[in-house]
């Protein structure tokens, strides 16, 4: 192995991204990352993609060799992240929306999480919302530990299309986030999409330790008018699960 490609192995690569109203967030994003620890020789990597070429991201990226922007045409954050992997060649993937911020030890968590059991594909973490008065809200949560295959599709089938466990807080091994394409093309939806794909093909797992704090703001897409059109809902949420069902079918998963 060369130099390049041992430094790779032991690389986390955080994806995000970002359009031109969350762009000012990004620093507060940044200082989050800065204030994660992890285990001797390993490094994390930045990449941040803009979904559009506009001039209101660049003046908020940070002047750090660890971080690398780039631009692309609009497709929607799915087609964002996954363009993004072009510039991660690491050996795990962290999803960090633009506006939301990690809790100390996060990174060291998930990764303790994935080294420690190669039956584990993904991890996730408890979340908070945080809101605009400077207040948090919690959720219930499931127990720590392990999640085996299908129990996340069961479970959002059972609560109106709601997840156990959130995707905002993924953290998956990058040749399984490969394997599956990345982030399904979906207006809205897509993290919950790559979410159970994951869970059709590979056990995942739950810390009940808080890994993210999720803003909640007015210009937020999953706050418009639009994310809770019914018919479109609808048509989203039956694709996701044609997907988890067809991929689960195949009897395929990660060993």
């Amino acid at each position: 192995m060369d130099a390049a490609s041992a430094a790779a192995s032991r690389r986390i690569d955080v994806v995000t991204a970002v359009h031109a109203p969350s762009a000012p967030y990004l620093p507060e994003a940044y200082t989050s990352l800065c204030a994660q620890e992890l285990p001797d020789g390993w490094e994390w990597h930045w990449v941040i993609q803009e979904d559009g070429t506009t001039d209101g991201v660049a003046p908020h990226v940070p002047d750090d060799t660890r971080v690398t922007f780039r631009q692309g045409r609009r497709g929607g954050p799915g087609v964002a992240r996954t363009m993004a992997l072009a510039y991660a060649d690491g050996t795990y993937v962290k999803v960090l929306d633009a506006d939301d911020r990690l809790t100390p030890g996060a990174l060291a968590r998930d990764l303790a999480v994935l080294e420690g059991d190669p039956t584990i594909g993904w991890a996730t973490s408890s979340v908070l919302d945080s809101l605009p008065d400077g207040s948090t809200v919690g959720f219930p949560d499931p127990p720590g530990g392990p999640i085996e295959r299908g129990d996340v599709l069961e479970h959002w089938k059972a609560h109106d299309f709601l997840a156990q466990v959130h995707p905002a807080t993924l953290f998956v091994r990058r040749d399984l986030l490969l394997a599956l394409g990345g982030w399904m093309a979906l207006p809205a939806s897509e993290d919950t999409g790559l979410l159970l794909a994951l869970d059709a093909v590979s056990r995942g797992w739950f810390t009940p330790e808080v890994g993210l704090l999720y803003r909640k703001w007015d210009g937020q897409a999953t706050g418009q008018p639009a994310h809770l059109d019914p018919a479109e809902r609808d048509a989203r949420m039956a694709v996701v699960e044609a997907r988890a069902r067809a991929l689960a079918s195949f009897r395929w998963h990660r060993s």
